[in-house]
């Protein structure tokens, strides 16, 4: 049976999740700045309550962002280095299709327009699709202002999920429900993370790599 651990640090929210011979186990903390402290006691934890050593994994899953830059450094970090050090495979899932996974999960929905506050009064931008119990990307991840949001063709009566939604008032379309507090979870990274392991779509650790959207990472200072 496949084992798969996952973890995510990308926004407030720091979380892991462990998929063991069908058994799922998870933890899950909104603690800010606090993740790299919290982290890695969260994986032992969980790897302890299986009974498992980090050896026993097949393969690392890992939210890539777009969010905070800080915070996808440091799963980003920590996959890699424990992907590396037992030779394993590891997978890369989007933090907006995590929250568009658990909008399905959660609440049914089966279109969810995923935004995730990118500060700099801009948001992070993904609208998702349910197939097969799976959230599939329609069109492209973006970052831009609220007022330049907008839904792929067809994409009619959807559901919002997202810390991006607390611009509603601003975002130029609008959602038939939507969930502003809701942030994104290791264990839905697993269930989306699951069907690209089961086709072999893995990368190496060292092609780990995090997703910005964004090249600035810091607004520059006006000169005196």
């Amino acid at each position: 049976m496949t084992t798969l651990l996952a973890l995510d640090t990308a926004t407030e929210a720091c979380s892991a999740a462990l998929l063991h011979e069908g058994r799922l186990l998870q933890r899950f903390e909104v603690i800010p700045r606090m993740h790299a402290q919290r982290l890695l006691p969260m994986l032992e934890e969980l790897l302890a309550e299986a009974g498992l050593p980090l050896s026993a994994v097949d393969c690392l899953v890992f939210g890539r962002g777009p969010g905070a830059f800080t915070g996808v450094r440091i799963a980003t970090g920590l996959v890699q280095g424990l992907a590396f050090s037992i030779q394993r495979p590891v997978i890369a899932v989007s933090d907006l299709a995590a929250l568009a996974q658990q909008a399905w999960r959660v609440h049914g929905a089966e279109r969810v327009a995923a935004a995730i506050d990118a500060r700099m009064d801009e948001v992070y931008w993904g609208c998702y699709q349910q197939q097969d119990g799976v959230m599939q990307l329609c069109g492209l991840e973006a970052v831009l202002p609220p007022e330049q949001v907008e839904l792929p063709r067809g994409f009619a009566d959807c559901s919002g999920a997202g810390t991006g939604w607390q611009y509603a008032g601003r975002l130029a379309v609008s959602a038939s429900q939507s969930w502003p507090q809701m942030l994104p979870d290791a264990r839905d990274l697993l269930d989306l993370a699951l069907p690209e392991w089961q086709a072999g779509r893995v990368l190496d650790a060292a092609d780990a790599q995090p997703v910005y959207l964004r090249d600035k990472v810091a607004t520059p200072k006006a000169r005196p």
